[in-house]
């Protein structure tokens, strides 16, 4: 397992349009801190993001989980707080003799590619599309303008995808309570950042950080530090 990569997936919880925008949000925040600790940031999907960098993945692990939002919409109309929720995944590289792809089980789709790129990326059908058929597991990647390059880096996803899902398998066979620190699944809410209070808490831990604006900008290392020093 390569530590100095990880793939971050982010997905919009309950709450309609306020809650893809947070989850856009999250992107982009984690994407700024990225560059601020000069890591190498590929946009792999409209809400999946690529890092690179020493320890990337390391550090990044214990952001999975739920993200929870207080803050008025710019589409509300009388001043209400509303609370939304998006849910971050953090997946590391997986080498292919870790984990094992059986191209019979897999179904390829794919398409041209929207967005930015010229007109290659959107005349020819580079993007791509994986569904696992034996766990319906679906991936995308729309990255590159060569179909192969997206070929590559769409299995590199599947296969986390699925070390992911073992781990969550082995966590749930085992007896003992698992440690409340640790890397979060997907249903636990971790944090909350609160806009009319101007703060961030981490619910594992039990710890609030002020400046949200700055966090929300990318200048989130101390609440990174706070997580690895407590491990």
């Amino acid at each position: 397992m390569n530590t100095d990569i990880a793939i971050m997936e982010f997905r919009a919880g309950p709450g309609g349009e306020e809650a893809k925008l947070w989850a856009a949000d999250l992107m982009r925040m984690y994407s700024r801190y990225a560059a601020i600790l000069g890591w190498k940031i590929e946009q792999l999907d409209t809400l999946t993001i690529r890092i690179k960098g020493v320890g990337a993945f390391t550090k990044l692990q214990y952001e999975a989980g739920t993200h929870r939002v207080q803050r008025t919409p710019s589409t509300e109309r009388h001043g209400r707080i509303h609370t939304s929720t998006a849910t971050i995944a953090v997946l590391p590289e997986v080498p292919e003799n870790e984990i094992t792809v059986r191209p019979e089980d897999i179904e390829w789709d794919f398409y041209r590619a929207g967005g930015k790129g010229g007109q290659n990326v959107n005349k020819v059908s580079s993007a791509v599309r994986i569904r696992h058929v034996p766990t319906g597991i679906v991936v995308q990647c729309q990255t590159e303008r060569d179909q192969y390059q997206n070929r590559q880096v769409a299995l590199g996803m599947l296969r986390a995808k699925l070390w992911e899902r073992q781990l969550m398998e082995r966590e749930q066979s085992m007896s003992e309570q698992r440690s409340i620190i640790g890397r979060g699944m997907r249903s636990e809410k971790i944090r909350t950042y609160n806009f009319p209070q101007n703060r961030v808490t981490d619910h594992r831990i039990n710890k609030s950080w002020h400046n949200l604006e700055d966090i929300i900008e990318g200048k989130m290392q101390k609440i990174s530090e706070a997580m690895l020093t407590i491990q």
